[in-house]
């Protein structure tokens, strides 16, 4: 198998992934901390996770670099919710 075939098979799980799994989560997620909720253990797990899998992705964005806007704008959101998360955590004190 050729590594085209083989990104090209990765690319279309991960893409299948954020679609029906990931981004649904995340924009919840986006809700709750914009709603100045704070995130829960499992939703810290959640974006770990995310961001764990980010780092190996960044490979396949190199190659493909007609993915990177979407990596960019994903990664983006995850900055964001972070950052309120954060911030609700400040003022909950």
């Amino acid at each position: 198998m050729t590594q085209s075939t083989t990104d090209a098979g990765m690319i279309s799980v991960l893409l299948d992934r954020l679609e029906k799994h990931r981004l649904p989560r995340i924009l919840a997620l986006k809700d709750k901390v914009d709603g100045g909720e704070p995130l829960g253990d499992f939703d810290i797990e959640f974006l770990e996770q995310v961001f764990a899998d980010a780092g190996k992705v960044n490979a396949l964005v190199d190659r493909h670099p007609e993915y990177r806007d979407l990596a960019s704008k994903v990664l983006g959101l995850y900055n964001e919710i972070t950052s309120k998360a954060l911030e609700n955590e400040r003022h909950s004190d």
